[in-house]
């Protein structure tokens, strides 16, 4: 009887797996390489607006899928949480040079703009990320705003030298490449850091170091609306990249963090109880297994006091495959839940991403598949 219970009890466990596997809607492409006058789309991010709204965000790249060169940020909107897409539409270029890593957040604090205003923050470059990393280029910050939901948007606002410190400008700290978020960037909902908004970075810092040792993330932040920024200190941990940011229970910052060295294949964690000021920790978790990408972090509520955060990636530690989503009910502590979205076992089948909140039990998931053809949507319903 008991070999029964047991045999009854892992059957059931897999089929809640498979359940669970399998739980992502229909894939629905929101852009496409070759159409619509780019070569290629790179690079997701997406939010939604008060209205239930979608606004995706992308690199479009003019000429090729290379990361360097004549790249325009370009938005798409979705009126019926992501079954259909609008026409696209460009909302940050730089002429024929690079405009890149677009990390979108609405600012619902500010009492001159009561119904919220749309920040895009991004980059622009003057040559490849191998040729800044030696000193010959220069990386720049900038933002536009939307007062009206992403239909029309503010010129561009340059803030390097405030978020940036670039021997070019004048800074003694010598950094080079420096990025924002590939993803969306993130304001404090409560707290004592209520409406800060906050985006998550990395750079490059004097000559290059084997396996990308020079880089480390980090981020800035503002407290007055765009107003002026401020730069948070660096992750101690030696080759730290491509970051995204959440707040979690007390107030507190969890950024997220690939590895770009790669000797560990697993993704960095660090956590601050500042707003992001500085880091009281960081470390690797073993839970978040990565093959050197990119990955996204939301959080969709709460649980016990405790923040119930979403995570995305690439959770393969040999190729950029196995998207999955995963639940934590205790601030990202463990991860309770998991969801496969797409695997196949090809290379490049899966690769970034970005997350944003439906409804309390949906999410939905923008992320490049099939080899960066293709930038997909799709929604995931899951359960604490």
């Amino acid at each position: 009887m008991k070999s029964m219970f047991n045999s009854m009890k892992k059957l059931f466990g897999a089929m809640a797996c498979l359940l669970a596997a399998f739980s992502a809607s229909a894939q629905v492409t929101v852009f496409e390489s070759g159409r619509e006058g780019y070569k290629s789309f790179r690079i997701p991010a997406i939010i939604s607006l008060p209205n239930g709204e979608l606004l995706a965000f992308a690199e479009g790249r003019v000429e090729n899928a290379s990361d360097f060169g004549d790249i325009d940020i370009v938005m798409k909107r979705s009126t019926d949480k992501g079954n259909t897409w609008s026409p696209l539409q460009v909302v940050a270029e730089n002429k024929n040079m690079q405009a890149g890593n677009p990390a979108p957040v609405l600012d619902l604090t500010d009492p001159a703009h009561p119904g919220g205003r749309v920040f895009l923050f991004y980059n622009t470059g003057t040559n490849h990320e191998s040729e800044v990393r030696k000193g010959t280029g220069l990386r720049e910050a900038l933002y536009v705003t939307s007062a009206d939901g992403g239909k029309t948007w503010s010129g561009p606002v340059n803030i390097t030298k405030q978020v940036h410190r670039p021997k070019q400008l004048g800074f003694p700290e010598d950094w080079r490449c420096f990025f924002n978020t590939p993803g969306h960037a993130m304001q404090f909902t409560s707290g004592q850091y209520r409406g800060r908004i906050f985006v998550a970075t990395n750079h490059s810092a004097g000559d290059p170091q084997p396996k990308h040792r020079e880089y480390q993330a980090g981020g800035y932040y503002t407290d007055d609306h765009g107003k002026t920024f401020h730069i948070s200190s660096s992750v101690d941990i030696p080759g730290s990249n491509e970051a995204i940011a959440t707040e979690i229970s007390r107030g507190r910052l969890m950024m997220n963090v690939r590895n770009q060295q790669g000797n560990i294949k697993a993704r960095i964690v660090a956590l601050s109880s500042d707003g992001g000021a500085r880091w009281d920790t960081a470390y690797f978790d073993m839970n978040l297994p990565d093959p050197v990408c990119q990955g996204s972090i939301l959080t969709v509520g709460s649980h016990k006091g405790k923040a119930i955060v979403a995570f995305s990636n690439a959770a393969d530690t040999s190729k950029r495959d196995n998207l999955t989503l995963r639940i934590s009910t205790n601030d990202g502590l463990t991860w309770k839940r998991s969801y496969k979205i797409d695997q196949t076992g090809v290379a490049g089948n899966a690769a970034y991403s970005d997350l944003v909140m439906l409804s309390k039990r949906e999410i939905g998931v923008l992320y490049e598949k099939n080899k960066y053809q293709q930038i997909i949507f799709t929604k995931v319903k899951w359960k604490k």
